[in-house]
């Protein structure tokens, strides 16, 4: 039974909206599943797959915060 995670940024998404739309997220769900039925042989009703949406103060990059490490990065320090 594989299970996939699949986490997505609210980057750029209004507070009171998802990152993907509902359709978006059913076509990461489909194609994950169908790839792994065509390179493991997986079959579709046993893999599961789970959408995580991360909001931005909750992932960093380099050491820092990602809005911390691209406002050095655009500062050019």
């Amino acid at each position: 039974m594989p299970m996939v995670t699949i986490q997505i940024t609210r980057e750029g998404s209004a507070p009171d909206r998802p990152a993907a739309t509902a359709a978006e997220k059913a076509a990461l769900i489909n194609g994950v599943s169908q790839l792994l039925l065509d390179v493991l042989n997986k079959p579709l009703e046993s893999t599961f797959v789970v959408i995580e949406e991360v909001a931005m103060d909750n992932w960093g990059v380099g050491g820092l915060p990602v809005a911390e490490f691209r406002r050095l990065r655009a500062a050019g320090d």
